[in-house]
């Protein structure tokens, strides 16, 4: 499977603008800049997207691990905060809130703890990843 992205630049790093589409067009010529991406600009930036792509990765890959295990989850509701400092990506911190009806905290962690190191986003990137996983039961 291949997916794709396009990035269409034009003008200086600071003063210039963008726009990124995708393969499946849920992004169409969306904006991004110098604001949208270091200031509070409007527009997305390429940070918001890897926590986005981090946090459906992860989620997804929990499901399996669930499934996998015997379990269907309630819900899996992630946030993921990406981290950039001085040009790299620095960390990738998770949190997750999961309903996962008749499962024990020591089998979610293993399974949590599964999904943070294998899904494919995870395995891409070069950082720090944490998750900080609460069991609402």
């Amino acid at each position: 499977m291949k997916r794709k992205a396009t990035a269409v630049w034009e003008g200086t790093g600071k003063d210039g603008k963008g726009h990124l589409s995708t393969q499946s067009g849920i992004l169409e010529q969306t904006q991004y800049s110098f604001k949208s991406r270091f200031e509070e600009g409007k527009g997305t930036n390429p940070e918001e997207l890897i926590a986005a792509a981090h946090a459906g990765c992860f989620t997804m890959k929990l499901s399996f691990n669930l499934n996998e295990a015997g379990f269907t989850a309630d819900r899996l509701d992630t946030n993921c905060v990406i981290t950039l400092e001085n040009g790299a990506i620095t960390s990738s911190k998770l949190e997750l809130k999961a309903q996962v009806p008749g499962i024990d905290e020591a089998k979610f962690n293993e399974l949590v703890q599964d999904a943070e190191k294998n899904c494919p986003i995870s395995k891409l990137l070069n950082t720090e990843i944490s998750v900080n996983a609460s069991l609402n039961k």
